[in-house]
């Protein structure tokens, strides 16, 4: 068992009330800064060998690949952190903005650069649907209004009584947020093209933007607003900064510490039994982990009445990810950072993914070559490459084990008839991941990568609360609870806690 004690240890006296954070993803880290800096003792418990969860780092063969998240848009919520502890965000790590943000191919071979440029933006939709300029404008004043009163208004609201969800039912009718984003964007524009270029966004999060609500269209402002970044040195750069700035306050991180139990007395959290058996006992308990599973296998059936079996096995999960991680002993210069390569399909690839649980023969696919702005990813004069597929979860029955190379190789014989010609020859390290690595390494339910699917049903009241409806002195950060995926989602959901947990003086 791994433990760090950092230098800032001190500033956590015995006296302090203790907080346990379970997970070191961005919503862990974000929430174990944010109880640091309100005096509580912290310790953050990670399953893993080193921090991150979904943004934890591979390194193989002198090759570096972020295994999750690789895109920052919303640094002010960094900065925010930062500024809490005193220091300044800019001085720890080095952000860079994408031009483009993506590059989407489209099956027949058009292309289309997604940019923060917005006479760049208006040029594309020129070429590519002239007529649907009018409707952009439109569409891009329905996403502000989304963004001003889905995001700004109601992102850190906390949303623990059903009365506060009442109080936004006006807001959700002015912002169209009870139809579904697709729905919204294909009310202003009619090219299928630009349909698919303002709605993929929430496949990015785990979302299917025929059903994802359209509030989602705040995701194209925020973008506009504050710019697509990458962090130099990789996302995994950014975790070792958070965990730097945590350990500044104190806080204590704990590898190789996997939680098997969150132990409840008289309904309240009093602490958690590690898989080893040790128990760590805590006035707050705060769940990184999987929502569902933090549910389901972390406390047991009779502490909870809200969070059953069966309401959790009859919730929507978001899909699964097939991400195969690859690096080559060449450069491809005309690749982009961020390049998405759609196939024949849309709707139906959705449908097959989400609905029908079947893991199609056709994909689209997201392709990150990080090198592109930091050749210290790779050795020199190569390119590190992952490319990732969304697929059914778990409850598909596809035999991952039997699939994952059939899979690989037909993303392969499609990236070399598409933007990567020749690169098998090129390809000197490699590793995949499926939905079975993401439920046995990351603990998620069913595979998926985003926990519950974040439709109208299950968004802001209808989501896990951030204070658990069920066991007293719980609380829950990360994509499975409000606001929901991505990072300016669960670093948010950290935020929420200043709300809702007690200062530590309260128990003094």
């Amino acid at each position: 068992m791994n433990s760090v004690v950092t230098p800032g240890s001190e500033l956590q006296t015995g006296s302090a009330p203790h907080a346990i954070v379970i997970g070191s993803g961005f919503g862990g880290l974000a929430a174990a800064i944010r109880l640091s800096v309100r005096g509580y003792r912290v310790t953050v418990l990670e399953k893993l060998d080193a921090p991150g969860g979904r943004a934890y780092v591979f390194r193989q063969d002198g090759f570096t690949f972020d295994a999750g998240p690789t895109i920052i848009t919303a640094p002010f919520l960094l900065d925010e952190l930062w500024t809490l502890c005193g220091r300044k965000f800019s001085d720890d790590v080095d952000l860079r903005a994408m031009k483009p943000f993506f590059r989407l191919r489209f099956d027949d071979g058009d292309t289309f650069d997604y940019t923060g440029d917005p006479e760049q933006m208006r040029a594309e939709i020129r070429r590519i649907a002239p007529e649907d300029l009018d409707g952009y404008e439109r569409f891009l004043k329905a996403s502000a209004t989304a963004y001003r009163l889905g995001y700004e208004q109601m992102g850190d609201m906390p949303f623990t009584k059903i009365t506060d969800m009442l109080k936004v039912i006006p807001e959700m009718l002015k912002m169209q947020g009870l139809r579904s984003l697709h729905s919204l964007v294909r009310a202003h524009v009619k090219s299928p093209k630009l349909q698919t270029v303002l709605s993929f966004h929430p496949l990015l999060i785990g979302g299917n933007p025929y059903s994802v609500t359209a509030v989602y269209a705040l995701i194209s402002h925020l973008e506009q607003k504050h710019g697509v970044h990458s962090a130099m040195g990789g996302t995994g750069a950014l975790v070792d900064a958070m965990v730097s700035l945590m350990q500044s306050q104190g806080a204590v991180l704990r590898c190789n510490s996997e939680v098997d139990e969150i132990l409840v007395e008289n309904g309240k959290a009093q602490g958690v039994r590690l898989v080893s058996g040790e128990v760590l006992h805590a006035d707050v308990v705060v769940s990184n982990a999987d929502a569902a599973w933090t549910y389901r296998h972390l406390i047991k059936s009779e502490h909870r009445k809200h969070w059953t079996d069966r309401k959790i096995e009859r919730s929507s999960f978001s899909s699964g990810l097939f991400v195969w991680y690859f690096g080559t002993d060449k450069r491809y210069e005309d690749v982009p950072q961020h390049s998405v390569l759609l196939g024949p399909r849309y709707k139906g690839l959705l449908d097959d993914i989400f609905k029908k649980q079947h893991l199609a023969e056709d994909f689209s696919l997201y392709l990150h070559r990080p090198t592109e702005l930091d050749p210290s990813l790779a050795p020199e004069g190569c390119d590190t490459f992952y490319v990732l597929a969304p697929v059914p979860h778990l409850e598909s029955g596809t035999d991952w084990e039997a699939h994952a190379e059939p899979f690989r190789l037909a993303i392969q014989k499609r990236l070399e008839e598409t933007v990567l010609p020749g690169f098998s020859e090129h390809i000197k390290t490699s590793l995949v991941m499926t939905p079975l690595d993401f439920q046995s390494r990351l603990l998620a339910f069913r595979g998926c990568a985003f926990s519950f699917e974040p439709k109208l049903t299950q968004s802001a009241w209808f989501r896990p609360h951030n204070v658990s409806e069920d066991v007293k002195g719980l609380y829950l950060v990360g994509a499975g609870t409000h606001p929901g995926a991505g990072i300016p989602g669960v670093i948010t959901s950290a935020k929420v806690l200043d709300q809702v947990i007690p200062h530590a003086h309260s128990y003094a």
